[in-house]
């Protein structure tokens, strides 16, 4: 071979390298940007089964309105995978959920976040044991909505697509929700994340909003997503896909406002239900409309293990006696997962259980996104969490102080997510200080 061919050979192959490069460098980059699936499982028990309005006995049904569901929102930016799960029970505690990480493929079990929707006209998912130790829960059935929740996960992995983002944080308007105890302490703020593909097409709408969906109650005999049910028929009806309802700090006792004309007497009709459902949803998708959009969000998901102290008895009990195990036998602590989640400028922390209105409003005030999501009820469900200092302090909190962990709890619980919080870089384009202001 002439050496000068050969030359002018690796000369030219570079070039020939460089130009394939070019070539494929745009479909690298849309490679890289966010995708996202979802997709949803129906778990409404057949036949009925009672349902569970807190700690103590179910309830018989006799009918069912709307459907029970497990919905899965799975997001992935580069090598990045999380799974933002919405199921519709009173609480999905850490006992099913590791089931359902650990079967779960493809995605990190610590990146797999389970939230409950606190529907009070659902089967008990915790298997509360009565005095005896005994429990009505259908554990079978549980079994089956594990298995049901790890393929919504695996579907959705499974159609992830090419995504943009809006994000937007706004007042609900409209008779929604109210503070049963005290009645404007709670947080009308409704955060909504729009995942729309990039011709602008949505492709689901979560909502982030902090509510007890109780409008029905447990004892009317009636099995029902309740009120979250419409919200998600109102969202796809309008166009904003699939629905996913991510509760917040709805604690003591931040509930649904169906207050008949009086405001004397509670109206636990599924009327009342449709009302209040489409009304969040069509606020949610008013509010999102016309926020800017984000092309390439960043995604990245950090989590810590913490460990909170029991001293209530009444939980201390179901802890160590139910069949599912929730607790450590013989311990005075449980453990459980803290997630931070930040895309594009919004920052999401999960509570695993019920939060106070003012530890939500606190731990918001402290989060470093443009726009912060409280997940309540997530990774696990223990009860109330409330500060050191409304504790046993007022006769209107003796219920929730009764099944609330301790009088540590909300100090812990705090503690802990502000820790990881501090150590977690600010979502892209927001600035690194803590966002220390009064609500928008």
């Amino acid at each position: 071979m002439n050496p000068r061919t050969t030359r002018r050979a690796a000369v030219r192959w570079p070039g020939s390298l460089l130009l394939l490069l070019l070539l494929l460098l745009p479909a690298t980059v849309a490679a890289a940007g966010l995708k996202v699936g979802v997709a949803v499982r129906i778990v409404t028990p057949d036949p009925l089964l009672p349902v569970s309005g807190g700690v103590g006995p179910s309830h018989p049904t006799r009918e069912h309105r709307g459907e029970l569901t497990v919905r899965a929102l799975v997001l992935e930016e580069g090598s990045i995978r999380v799974a933002i799960v919405a199921t519709d029970f009173l609480g999905f505690p850490a006992a099913l959920g590791d089931r359902v990480r650990a079967a779960a493929e493809g995605i990190p079990a610590e990146n797999i976040l389970i939230g409950a929707s606190h529907t009070h006209s659902a089967p008990d998912c915790y298997a509360f044991p009565d005095a005896q130790g005994r429990t009505s829960a259908d554990l079978g059935y549980l079994d089956r909505v594990c298995d049901r929740t790890v393929e919504a996960i695996q579907a959705a992995l499974g159609g992830l697509q090419p995504a943009v983002i809006r994000v937007a944080t706004g007042k609900a308007q409209g008779r929604i929700a109210f503070n049963y105890y005290a009645e404007q302490l709670y947080d009308p703020r409704c955060s909504v994340v729009q995942f729309l593909t990039p011709e602008r097409k949505p492709i689901a709408t979560l909502v982030n909003y902090a509510i007890h969906p109780e409008v029905l109650g447990s004892e009317v005999g009636i099995l029902s997503p309740d009120l979250v049910g419409p919200l998600y028929d109102r969202i796809a009806e309008q166009g904003g896909g699939v629905g996913v309802f991510m509760n917040s700090a709805q604690g003591g006792m931040v509930t649904a406002d169906n207050r008949g004309p009086n405001r004397d007497q509670d109206l636990r009709e599924w009327s009342e239900c449709l009302r209040i459902g489409r009304l969040l949803a069509d606020e949610a998708l008013r509010i999102v409309a016309d926020a800017p959009v984000q092309e390439a969000p960043a995604l990245s998901c950090h989590s810590r293990v913490i460990r909170l102290p029991v001293d209530s008895p009444e939980l201390r009990f179901i802890l160590q006696n139910s069949p599912l195990h929730h607790g450590r036998p013989g311990a005075d602590d449980v453990t459980t997962r803290l997630n931070l989640v930040n895309l594009g400028n919004a920052q999401m922390l999960t509570i695993p259980g019920e939060a106070l209105p003012n530890l939500g409003f606190y731990l918001k005030r402290k989060m470093r996104g443009e726009h912060n999501l409280l997940f309540g009820l997530t990774n696990d469900a223990f009860g109330y969490i409330m500060s050191k200092y409304d504790w046993r302090s007022f006769e209107r909190y003796n219920y929730i102080s009764r099944v609330c962990l301790g009088e540590m709890t909300g100090e812990h619980y705090v503690e802990e997510a502000l820790k990881l919080v501090a150590e977690v870089p600010a979502p892209e384009g927001v600035p690194s200080t803590s966002s220390d202001r009064f609500p928008r």
